[in-house]
């Protein structure tokens, strides 16, 4: 028996996709090895978003290149933002690779591994069928991809480049897939797009995101229902009106900020300005009183000064995020930005300002999650970690309890008695679950 490993890095429509290819590879008769250097096929799914990505992906097939002389036999596959690149160079630099195949190519893989497997250690297999098995033991939560690429062209990004233009699946195939993953135990759904706001445009009629949920919220024994990532231009109200009033759907979004300075923003593309950002705000927050908001945040990003980082700080200090994901600025090839403006914020600024709004959010998401305590959450188990069962609250916090007996799956209640900036920890009250 032929075993694989698969290595994942970047957002969340990575992680679907390699959700998928392992359950191509299964169809195929391969069984999952956790050890990458024991796997007689690799596959590395990969994202180029930020330069410290990069390097990890390239280090990761260094060390690849490195075990393939030891043992000539390993199969070695390449897929993600990483394939964007021209492939010829691709091949040049890493000809132990032996399949690059682009993000969503199932059909390039399939074919590859029918015609390198022997039929008699493998049986045959196509895209099609592999996406019958794709989530075969998809677990509690699941992501669904309803929408691919982005049309914003954000001058800092990507992904328009490596991912194309926006193309959304139909509500009929999302509704059906989202029921087959209900049927195989699924009690959670994660609705994915890298501008998830922007499902539905280029289809016949036009429909919208909250459309969507409303189609989706009847299936039975759908506990419920997220969806990522939003982008402040395109989130519409009708979106926060379903989101306030379908009970299914988590008080939680993904709200990517990326600067509190309005120079900042127009540099990097953004459509919007600081204010329309803080009335979108203020308008999700009187809908949904109890709402978490995670938000992204860029340092360092060309010309910007000491004083445009300051407007950014102190933004976040008034719009206290639930969560945020900072990153330092780094020019991706290809990018408006990085044919247009000098990286001019040298690293160790960027690493300074970096380090503050950590420090900021650390004491913002302190309090917040303070409220937490002493107070009973409802948590949709996901499994268990150093000995507790942990999962997650409506709100998207991380909550680890003591409880007897096998809570896997489950909606439980959870008596919060400590609190702390990335998680919540208690004890079991009772399952919930009908």
């Amino acid at each position: 028996m032929s075993h694989y490993h698969l290595w994942t890095i970047g957002c969340q429509m990575n992680k679907a996709e390699s959700q998928r290819i392992a359950g191509m590879l299964a169809a195929a008769g391969f069984e999952h090895s956790p050890r990458l250097d024991a796997a007689d096929l690799v596959v590395l799914n990969t994202c180029v978003v930020r330069q410290s990505a990069e390097d990890r992906i390239v280090g990761t097939l260094g060390l690849l290149a490195g075990l393939k002389r030891e043992r000539p036999d390993m199969r070695i596959a390449v897929t993600g933002c990483f394939t964007a690149r021209e492939r010829n160079e691709l091949v040049r630099r890493f000809p132990h690779v032996d399949l690059f195949f682009g993000s969503g190519e199932y059909e390039a893989l399939s074919g590859w591994l029918e015609a390198t497997t022997p039929s008699t250690e493998h049986p045959p297999v196509s895209s099609s069928a592999c996406t019958e098995e794709v989530d075969a033991l998809p677990g509690v939560s699941a992501y669904l991809p309803i929408i691919r690429g982005c049309n914003n062209f954000c001058t800092y990004c990507i992904v328009p480049y490596t991912r194309g233009r926006e193309a959304s699946r139909t509500p009929e195939d999302v509704q059906e897939e989202a029921v087959r993953l209900v049927t195989e135990g699924v009690r959670e759904i994660v609705l994915l797009g890298q501008n998830v706001d922007s499902y539905g445009h280029d289809l016949p009629g036009t429909p919208s995101l909250a459309d969507l949920l409303v189609l989706l919220h009847p299936i039975d024994q759908l506990q419920r229902l997220r969806f990522l990532t939003n982008h402040p231009k395109d989130m519409s109200r009708a979106l926060i009106r379903a989101m306030a009033t379908l009970d299914k759907v988590c008080e939680h979004l993904d709200l990517a900020l990326q600067s509190g300075d309005d120079d900042i923003l127009r540099a990097m593309g953004r459509g919007y300005a600081v204010d329309d950002f803080t009335t979108l705000v203020g308008d999700i927050r009187r809908a949904i009183p109890h709402v978490s908001i995670a938000t992204d945040i860029i340092v360092g990003f060309p010309g910007e000064t000491d004083e445009q980082f300051e407007h950014t700080l102190a933004l976040l200090d008034r719009l206290r995020f639930d969560v945020v994901h900072v990153a330092a600025y780094s020019p991706r090839p290809g990018t408006l930005a990085a044919r247009r403006y000098n990286d001019s914020v040298p690293p160790d600024v960027k690493n300074a300002r970096l380090h503050r709004i950590e420090e900021l959010q650390e004491t913002v998401a302190s309090g917040i999650n303070a409220a937490y305590l002493h107070k009973e959450a409802e948590v949709l188990v996901q499994g268990k970690r150093r000995g507790k069962w942990f999962g997650r609250t409506r709100t998207h916090k991380l909550v680890f309890f003591e409880g007897d007996g096998n809570c896997s799956g489950e909606m439980v209640r959870v008596s919060i008695s400590k609190t702390s900036p990335w998680a919540l920890q208690g004890n079991l009250v009772y399952n919930s679950t009908v």
